[in-house]
């Protein structure tokens, strides 16, 4: 039977967003409901939902809705209560805002409307007329107990930065429950390449009855659980060691597992000839159009290739010891140990103990390590000692997701983007005077090592080495500002 237009366009919403539905847990008794909802803009939350005003409960005031005076609640107003049967109780949460980190700032100060919004969600009282640095500080630190995240799967490393937003003002005042009556999850519409947060009921709901989330939703560890609340729910965790040991080996094979490498059979290592030319093969177009030495000829024949210069990740060592031992490769098994941070930080540890070595500063896992790391934090908060810290993605570069805070909920949120460490920052670096912008700034030295050979130990350092500079003066206010805090922001073609 040929179908109809209706089972036509949920048909083709189901080709096209079912993975993300499902993904996310949205019942499929709810598509067809939702596919119209998304299409018309039918936002009828109001026809089933009301906001009031919590009183006299000054404890749950202040532990469960920080930075928002006074406290709601958002309760069933619909007069039968609410079915979870029923195929149209699912409902479109709008977003107030949509930000990456780095231009959070930015947006605050020139969107009109936009720093007045986010004051009255997140309760800063602001009545000026025109933006201004303090209140834009205090609600930037007030954002992370109301805002969410969720990234692209798709695009460069720049457009896969996680995204964060804020929900209008009735799914902000949803409050966390560990026993919730709703699931809240954000989705991407693509025809109108918007997002919203869906919104549906866990279970039958009475009319009065109080709609609620779990804000860390799936979440089983209790420890782990109980810092990921912390935005909303403030706890203690001195009391736990903030001490942290090598990652057990559980974790690096499953490292090794994930990286899916084929090691190699020991060689000797192969003698060559002085007057021998080597080719090469490679991806890289900085090699194909650069590599000029009479030792080296290129070669589109891997086959036929002395050294294979590669881009991409290499794993099938194996075969390659077997069957062409003397080829070189510019790629080591099992060397995202050293050249993936979580890794590095933990395999430090063997040359410095707990501490690490002297040249890394502090580092914990935020997957693995949260709850260390948060004793950690309140512990020097308490010895009044420098708290200002840095959070890394584990493997990106550029100072992409990379944020420098002493906001402890800021910190613990990162957790949901990407997988991270963090870092205490150096807060009195060694400082440069560029005279061009009247200042003293950061600046470090890149170095290019290369690594021969691992057993006998063979590392050789290139003469020529960069100095990479910061573009304004160093300082411990608006920790947000890229410029003042790294020094990666000159990578271009031709540069």
């Amino acid at each position: 039977m040929e179908q109809g237009p209706e089972q036509r366009r949920l048909q083709l919403f189901a080709d096209v967003h079912g993975a993300a539905l499902r993904a996310s847990g949205v019942p499929p008794l709810y598509w067809e409901s939702l596919q119209h909802k998304l299409a018309q803009e039918v936002f009828d939350a109001g026809d089933a939902f009301g906001i009031m005003r919590v009183e006299d409960d000054s404890e749950e005031k202040e532990s469960l809705n920080p930075g928002t005076p006074p406290v709601y609640q958002v309760i069933v107003t619909k007069e039968d209560g609410l079915q979870a049967t029923d195929a149209n109780s699912i409902f479109l949460i709008d977003h107030a805002w949509t930000y990456r980190v780095d231009q959070a700032r930015q947006q605050l100060w020139d969107t009109p409307g936009l720093l007045h919004r986010m004051a009255n969600l997140t309760g800063v009282e602001f009545h000026g007329e025109v933006p201004d640095d303090d209140t834009i500080d205090i609600v930037l630190d007030n954002l992370w107990a109301f805002s969410h995240t969720y990234k692209l799967s798709q695009g460069t490393a720049e457009e896969q930065v996680p995204i964060w937003y804020v929900m209008d003002e009735f799914g902000s005042q949803i409050r966390h429950s560990d026993e919730p009556t709703f699931q809240v999850v954000p989705f991407f519409y693509g025809p109108a390449q918007v997002a919203f947060s869906l919104l549906w009921p866990r279970r039958n709901l009475d009319h009065g009855e109080e709609v609620t989330w779990d804000h860390v939703h799936g979440e089983q560890n209790p420890l782990v659980r109980k810092c990921r609340l912390m935005p909303w729910q403030p706890a203690d965790f001195k009391s736990i060691d903030a001490s942290v040991g090598e990652l057990p080996e559980e974790y690096f094979q499953a490292v090794f597992t994930d990286n899916n490498e084929k090691l190699p059979l020991p060689i000797e290592p192969p003698v060559y000839q002085k007057d021998k030319i080597f080719k090469v093969y490679s991806d890289i177009r900085q090699v194909l159009e650069n590599l000029d030495d009479p030792r080296f000829a290129l070669t589109e024949d891997e086959e036929e290739a002395d050294i294979l210069y590669l881009f991409n990740h290499f794993k099938d060592y194996r075969t390659l010891s077997e069957q062409r031992p003397r080829v070189m490769v510019n790629q080591f098994p099992c060397e995202n140990l050293v050249t993936v941070k979580d890794c590095l930080a933990a395999v430090a540890r063997r040359a410095g103990g707990v501490d690490g070595p002297k040249w890394l500063p502090m580092t914990y896992n935020l997957c693995t390590e949260l709850p260390q790391f948060v004793s950690c934090y309140q512990q020097r908060q308490d010895r009044g000692e420098d708290n200002h810290w840095i959070c890394k993605p584990w493997n990106l570069a550029r100072g992409l997701d990379t944020h420098v805070t002493n906001n402890l909920n800021y910190i613990i949120r990162q957790r949901e983007s990407t997988p991270k460490v963090v870092c205490k920052y150096i807060e009195n670096p060694v400082l440069f005077q560029r005279d061009d912008i009247e200042g003293l700034v950061k600046f470090d030295i890149r170095y290019i090592i290369l690594l021969r050979s691992v057993q006998p130990l063979k590392l050789y350092a290139y003469n020529v080495f960069w100095l990479r500079f910061a573009n304004r003066p160093f300082s411990l206010d608006h920790l947000d500002d890229t410029q003042k805090h790294f020094t990666v922001m000159n990578y271009a073609d031709g540069i």
